[in-house]
């Protein structure tokens, strides 16, 4: 299988997102490696032969993308048996020219601790912790979003997710069994209407994620997935509620739906 590396002298996140956006166009497998904080030289020579061992063992090059700015070690880099794909070079003229200005990359810069953003995004992770399944309802006009559903159907992953990526302060609360039989939207939480966002899931994923947690229960049954389904959508759809069914969309697709829907500004930047 052929290889595709993502190094760095960071994080070698920017050039996995790059990479993997890249490929990802591409109907084949890749065996993916990544390698970050290659800060040396010597540390360059051995992401160097790594990368090398994998092109002899393969019998193709494999697919290199970087992000270094240090001159000495992206020229050792660049000597790899591999298709180079150097994300800062094609980009960064450019962009110089349009601006007017000379750029000043910098290790780290991208994904520091410095970042404006990193204080936002810290605070937003403590909220979504604290406020997590309703356990906390009493700060919920902090709340930026407040992510409503049945057990299961992601409101904490996506709450964690928005919190991480984007400093977004998403709380979370639950419909249960007992909410069932008159749901509504509960009084204390009416008041924050226009920050709530709901999900929704198709009832046989939901039956096998709660079977995973609870099987052969009436938790996990297929008649109990299927009325608290059919009772929250009812809800969203009688108070206009916006809604996504989070079966066939990943995390990030998720959240980006949420930010879109609800007009919430990005503190990632």
């Amino acid at each position: 299988m052929r290889s595709a590396f993502y190094i760095s002298d960071g994080t070698a996140i920017t050039s996995e997102v790059f990479g993997h956006a890249l490929l990802s166009l591409f109907p084949t497998e890749f065996e993916h490696h990544t390698i970050s904080f290659v800060e040396n030289t010597e540390q360059a020579l051995l992401a160097r032969d790594k990368i090398n061992k994998a092109s002899k063992r393969a019998g193709e090059l494999p697919l290199v993308f970087h992000t270094f700015v240090n001159p000495e070690i992206r020229e050792i880099i660049d000597g790899c048996d591999a298709v180079i794909y150097n994300f800062l070079e094609h980009f960064i003229p450019p962009l110089e020219k349009q601006l007017g200005i000379k750029a000043n990359p910098q290790p780290h810069r991208t994904h520091s601790i410095h970042e404006k953003s990193y204080d936002n995004r810290i605070d937003a992770v403590n909220f979504a912790l604290a406020n997590d399944d309703g356990t906390n309802i009493s700060n919920y006009e902090h709340a930026d979003v407040i992510l409503v559903g049945v057990s299961r159907s992601g409101k904490t992953p996506s709450a964690l997710y928005l919190a991480l990526q984007y400093g977004i302060k998403a709380a979370n609360y639950p419909f249960i069994d007992e909410d069932m039989e008159h749901l509504k939207i509960p009084e204390f939480l009416r008041k924050f209407k226009k920050k709530i966002f709901g999900l929704t899931i198709d009832a046989d994923r939901l039956m096998d994620i709660r079977n995973n947690r609870i099987s052969n229960s009436k938790y996990a049954s297929a008649r109990q997935c299927r009325m608290e389904l059919k009772e929250v959508e009812k809800l969203y759809k009688k108070e206009k509620i916006p809604f996504i069914n989070t079966t066939k969309f990943s995390v990030e697709e998720i959240t980006a739906k949420i930010l879109s829907e609800m007009k919430l500004r990005r503190r990632k930047y």
